[in-house]
């Protein structure tokens, strides 16, 4: 029987879109582009108070994150200064979230979102709410995907493992679980609830957790070195 072209237009309509949702930080850009600009707005802050150059307090909190890792940087930096104070950190870290980054998508991201249609495309983060936005925003991202979840918009209790966002997704593109992929860079959160419901996972070791080892059951499906290799990952899950 032959169809009308209204029929087709109908059937195409009806079918539900199959997301490809991504992670942002050290899955898109590299997230120490976004540290590295924040250090260099603090710096140039502190070079009022202490008596050193904004290329010497920058290297400090570069040396401080190299040896120790985040969550005290400032405090350390100020300590070793005997400038130490709560208010000053917190000063330090306002400075530090509120700058405007000069981020880029690493070349492979923008090779593999302009694949896609747009509205095939999904963002999920999690992090303070002003500073994702800051780096969405700086990314061009809000115009290359459908939507973008900051999950803290949805409260903190929402940030992944949890799967307020994706359940979302899935209702926007009229899906089941089995029809959306993840791509992400952290295993330690980003695939734990998602596997067991038949969301295929992909993790790409391009930050942070690239030497971090992953039981099975958190780990994702597929796991490539970087988004050069995601159209293969995608045909494997």
């Amino acid at each position: 029987m032959t169809r009308h072209k209204s029929e087709f237009k109908e059937i195409f309509i009806l079918m539900p879109i199959k997301p490809l949702i991504f992670d942002l930080d050290d899955t898109l850009y590299p997230e120490i582009m976004f540290v590295e600009g924040g250090f260099r707005a603090v710096a140039r802050h502190l070079n009022k108070s202490l008596d050193l150059s904004e290329h010497e307090i920058y290297s400090m909190m570069l040396n401080i994150l190299r040896r120790e890792g985040r969550g005290s940087v400032f405090d350390k930096l100020l300590r070793s200064q005997g400038k130490y104070s709560q208010k000053s950190v917190q000063h330090c870290v306002r400075i530090y979230r509120s700058h405007k980054p000069n981020l880029k998508l690493y070349d492979a991201a923008v090779v593999q979102l302009a694949s896609f249609k747009k509205e095939e495309l999904f963002l999920v983060t999690d992090g303070n709410k002003i500073v994702q936005a800051s780096k969405v925003e700086s990314l061009g991202l809000n115009q290359i995907m459908a939507k973008v979840f900051i999950t803290h918009r949805f409260g903190i209790a929402n940030a992944k493992p949890s799967i307020h966002c994706f359940q979302i997704i899935k209702k926007i593109c009229g899906c089941s679980w089995i029809d959306m992929t993840y791509v992400g860079d952290n295993p330690k959160k980003d695939f734990v609830n998602l596997k067991p419901l038949g969301v295929h996972t992909v993790r790409v070791k391009t930050g942070y957790f690239t030497d971090h080892t992953a039981p099975f059951t958190y780990d994702a499906d597929v796991t490539i070195d970087n988004l050069s290799f995601l159209n293969s990952a995608l045909k494997r899950v």
